[in-house]
């Protein structure tokens, strides 16, 4: 047995695969959920949990000090409802409130790769990052630099994953990363293979407190 994940966002894209992933691989699981039967699955180290990411008392007591936590949250709104949002940031806040109350240091944070711009990219792709995605998701992006603000001045055992276009094609177990830099033409991967590269690399200090850019 590899210790406990604890993912915040367990019925989303990134959040299931992270769950699979991490019980293939032996690991306890939390599932943490608003919507319990969102999630079908059933395995002996899975325990699912009914939990909001804005209420930590709901989930806090299964929080230790080898705890993995995950925020996957997100908002499904698509890309022409861009609103004013604050749960990327005060997700965060609560989720590293109730880590330092009891004792866990390791967590991830999923923020999104057009956050900031990469400087290796294809100039066209900077552009459509830049003039289109950065504009129709101004006040999500907003918010999850908020966030990543927030994280950063935890002191805790961080990561930030910024994925590029996220799709849903199968594991690979092959992609390249950049922890505190610009990955080169990192234009998409799968959840399957965000969710590979956070169970792999939980205990890699060299992740600790790094924003990593992932991508085939």
């Amino acid at each position: 047995m590899e210790g406990t994940f604890l993912v915040i966002g367990a019925a989303g894209g990134i959040g299931q695969q992270v769950v699979e992933t991490a019980l293939s691989q032996g690991w306890r699981v939390i599932a943490v959920l608003r919507t319990p039967a969102k999630l079908s699955l059933t395995h002996p180290l899975l325990t699912v949990v009914k939990g909001d990411v804005l209420q930590p008392a709901t989930y806090e007591t299964y929080l230790t000090e080898s705890t993995v936590v995950l925020s996957a949250i997100g908002i499904t709104r698509g890309v022409f409802r861009d609103e004013a949002t604050t749960l990327y940031s005060e997700g965060a806040r609560q989720i590293l409130g109730a880590m330092q109350r009891r004792g866990a240091r390791r967590a991830y944070f999923i923020s999104a790769s057009a956050v900031e711009i990469s400087p290796v990219l294809p100039a066209f792709v900077r552009w459509v990052a830049k003039h289109i995605v950065q504009k129709l998701l101004r006040q999500m992006y907003a918010d999850l630099r908020i966030m990543e603000g927030l994280v950063k001045e935890s002191g805790l055992d961080w990561t930030i994953v910024r994925p590029p276009r996220l799709t849903d094609k199968k594991l690979t177990g092959k992609y390249r990363y950049a922890v505190n830099s610009f990955l080169r033409n990192a234009l998409s991967i799968s959840r399957a293979d965000v969710a590979h590269f956070m169970v792999h690399h939980a205990s890699d200090r060299g992740t600790y407190q790094g924003v990593v850019e992932l991508g085939y």
